[in-house]
């Protein structure tokens, strides 16, 4: 399967699971995380929720905090519902492996359920992308999937959600991690968290800035 079939096929997932998911969506409670992630931040700031999903929660909770929110998905469908729950942000239809805004456009960059979709041999390249967006010193809250989900210490295949069959992919959170550090992102907390009877891992992180010093190899 090509990389763009890939991406097709989890689009047409998306939006055919997208009502039930916007429905079922209050069950999982982020917003310790989020509240920890917004203490980070100095003041407003410029947010991307890249695969934002229906809006919520991510892009309603630093809309309500008085951030300027832009978020991007590949459903349709999700776009749509998430126009409708947070009419004050930006949405864009857009993979989030082909950012394509300006170096240094966010102060924070949020991608909440959605980088473990993707392949992890991709996932380096991935947070370079991320990494070229945020700011100096900007923030990145990520997502990733563990044993814990998957029942694998690193796991490439499909698992069954909502009644889709959706990719998953993941390392080892210390592989993981270190492929943040390559890309420029120092981790400052990695948890696993249990939300709506689910556990990841949630990875803050913070761009280094230009006078930080690459990480040997």
């Amino acid at each position: 399967m090509t990389a763009q079939n890939m991406v097709d096929r989890l689009a047409a997932a998306y939006d055919a699971l997208a009502d039930s998911y916007a429905a079922g969506r209050h069950l999982f409670d982020t917003t310790p995380i989020l509240r920890r992630c917004a203490g980070l931040l100095a003041g407003r700031a410029r947010v991307l929720d890249a695969g934002c999903g229906a809006g919520e929660p991510v892009a309603r909770f630093f809309v309500d905090r008085g951030d300027e929110v832009t978020g991007i998905d590949v459903s349709e469908r999700m776009l749509e519902i998430a126009r409708r729950q947070v009419p004050e942000a930006r949405f864009r239809h857009l993979d989030l492996r082909s950012l394509d805004f300006p170096a240094g456009s966010f102060d924070l960059l949020a991608a909440v359920y959605c980088v473990f979709h993707l392949p992890r041999t991709e996932h380096g390249a991935l947070f370079e992308g991320f990494a070229r967006v945020l700011a100096p010193h900007g923030l990145l809250l990520l997502t990733l999937a563990t044993r814990e989900y998957t029942g694998a210490d690193e796991f490439d295949g499909e698992l069954d959600f909502l009644g889709q069959r959706l990719p998953y992919s993941h390392d080892r959170p210390e592989v993981a991690l270190d492929k943040l550090r390559r890309a420029g992102l120092d981790p400052i907390a990695a948890d696993r968290i249990e939300t709506g009877g689910e556990t990841f891992l949630w990875v803050i992180a913070r761009k280094r800035g230009p006078e930080a010093s690459p990480p040997h190899r």
